[in-house]
């Protein structure tokens, strides 16, 4: 059986988003079709739109989601009909050389659905990250589908599919924050604003948040900043060192992904800190470091892919911290939309104005 709903696709590089009639087919073996209940506007899904990840339009918008099973298909055990689930991106195959070396969350086979869903003529759409989830049903890979506690509510549980993981993830399994660590995020959107949620979470003393507009850096308060700077009056290197005694911090977060910042993250961190990287930089970028500080400096410079977050292990663990109030997910959510509102989120992800907008089906 073909089931047949509403998606929004990007027919063409920089084009705006359209509601399409989608075709999603029943689940085959190890699948699982999923009806989304709210998915969150991602800006994974702009650099799709224009063009930034790859050629292969039409895409089906849409990985930051959570919904219900409605079916599965043959051999899928992880998830049955009415279980309450977040997508997952990265579903590791368990035999890959990352997964046999006891690391999941490097797989380098991540599983996604065998069968294509189409526009209603029958062409193939590329389901963004492998998911597709601004429609009313989605096919995914069984093992992208992961239980947790309906409680949360599917406009909060979703975040976690993508953006607030990469945050929260970049701080606490990447970083290794721990008790009485110093933290410097640059960047406070939402992928920013995960990473000191992650860093209080972690229990970091002094939490620096460094942004260009005074309204993130408000936002970043709310998720456990201890102090803000703002790099556009004030030098963001000096300020962090004059907060931290001169030293620098133990963990800096570039959340934004740019040459600039990264340098920056390199020169705020104490000697024998770590520098992660989270924000995606373009295909152009280079950054240009002296050698003598990166030997000199000690520590570790690392990359953060999806938070090196385990799916099956991360999401039920923080949708329980959600709901035993210590991890405050719901304040990520700037407004619910319908639909036919993601061209009109992009616009406002790009001028600042929310952290999240939520498409709520």
């Amino acid at each position: 059986m073909v089931h047949e709903v509403q998606g929004v696709v990007a027919g063409s590089k920089g084009a705006p988003v359209t509601l399409e009639t989608v075709l999603v087919p029943d689940p085959g073996p190890g699948e699982a079709l999923v009806r989304v209940e709210a998915c969150g506007v991602c800006h994974t899904d702009l650099h799709y739109r224009e063009g930034a990840i790859n050629d292969e339009f039409p895409f089906l918008l849409g990985h930051e989601a959570a919904g219900t099973v409605e079916a599965v298909g043959a051999g899928v055990d992880n998830v049955a009909p009415g279980d309450f689930v977040i997508l997952a991106w990265r579903a590791p195959c368990g035999t890959c050389r990352s997964c046999v070396r006891g690391r999941p969350w490097y797989c380098f086979s991540s599983r996604n659905a065998a069968q294509p869903m189409t526009l209603a003529d029958g062409a193939p759409l590329s389901a963004a990250l492998g998911i597709g989830a601004f429609a009313e049903l989605t096919l995914v890979d069984a093992g992208q589908a992961v239980k947790v506690n309906p409680k949360a509510g599917a406009a909060v549980a979703g975040l976690l599919g993508c953006g607030i993981m990469a945050g929260l993830g970049a701080a606490l399994n990447t970083g290794g924050v721990s008790r009485g660590d110093s933290v410097a995020v640059i960047g406070c959107g939402g992928v920013g604003d995960a990473a000191i949620a992650g860093a209080r979470l972690g229990g970091a003393h002094t939490i620096i948040a460094v942004d260009i507009d005074d309204r993130k850096l408000e936002w970043a308060r709310d998720f456990g900043a201890t102090h803000t700077v703002n790099a556009s009056r004030t030098e963001p290197v000096e300020a962090i060192r004059e907060l931290t005694g001169g030293h620098g911090v133990n963990l800096a977060i570039d959340a934004v992904g740019t040459p600039k910042t990264y340098e920056q993250a390199f020169l705020a961190r104490d000697l024998a800190g770590t520098v992660v990287l989270v924000g995606v930089p373009s295909p152009e970028m280079k950054i240009e470091l002296p050698l003598l500080d990166v030997f000199g400096r000690g520590g570790s410079l690392k990359s953060s892919w999806y938070g090196d977050c385990l799916p099956s292990r991360d999401f039920p663990l923080y949708i329980d911290l959600y709901l035993q109030g210590r991890l405050p997910l719901d304040r990520f959510v700037s407004e619910e939309i319908s639909i036919g509102d993601v061209e009109d989120a992009f616009h406002k992800m790009e001028r600042g104005e929310v952290l999240r907008s939520v498409v709520v089906l």
